[in-house]
């Protein structure tokens, strides 16, 4: 017999609530903890209950180290975003002009100057948005081809290491032909070191 599948909405019993809450916060905690030794991250987790309850789950030495190297990394983010939220603000702010320019009833009274600088102030807005846009992507790549030279080193690095496991083994056989099969376990292990 299968689980049935839970409706995603408020559970009405109080007790009922309570419970469910219990379990899935313990299994939320117990996931975060295995997530952090199988994959060695850093893992903070903070559950306030419905009474106010604080629960609270670190995997790093000190909750407080975790939520400050978060800030610090969000002010950074932020920082990042910042200008380029500036230019499209900016950019926002020229399309609601254009908008209501070219909605307004008056819109045959523009004279030639007026929609030519209009166009120019689009044009201008469409050309920073290309060039950030070009730039942010040059950042990504520049990033990306960063890690593929670390990932090709490591590649290289783990395969002159199997390749010297495999001669010093081809080395092992041919001095011990007779006693390959029959060398104890402690000796087979410190060989392989």
């Amino acid at each position: 017999m299968g689980r049935r599948k839970v409706e995603m909405k408020r559970i009405e019993d109080k007790s009922s609530r309570q419970v469910t809450f219990s379990k899935r916060r313990s299994g939320l905690i117990k996931k975060a903890r295995e997530l952090s030794v199988l994959c060695d991250v850093q893992i903070a987790l903070v559950i306030f209950s419905s009474r106010g309850r604080l629960y609270e789950f670190s995997s790093a030495e000190s909750l407080a180290r975790l939520l400050e190297r978060y800030r610090s990394h969000y002010e950074k983010e932020s920082e990042a975003s910042k200008d380029v939220n500036e230019t499209l603000l900016s950019q926002t702010e020229l399309l609601h002009i254009v908008q209501s320019q070219l909605e307004e009833p008056t819109i045959e009274q523009l004279s030639l100057k007026d929609l030519l600088k209009l166009e120019k102030q689009l044009n201008t807005a469409l050309s920073e948005t290309k060039a950030r846009k070009t730039q942010l992507m040059m950042e990504s790549i520049m990033t990306l081809k960063e890690k593929e030279k670390l990932l090709k080193a490591e590649n290289e690095l783990l395969e002159r290491e199997i390749a010297a496991m495999e001669k010093n083994e081809v080395v092992i056989r041919s001095n011990y032909p007779e006693q390959v099969g029959h060398l104890p376990q402690q000796q087979t292990l410190s060989l392989l070191h």
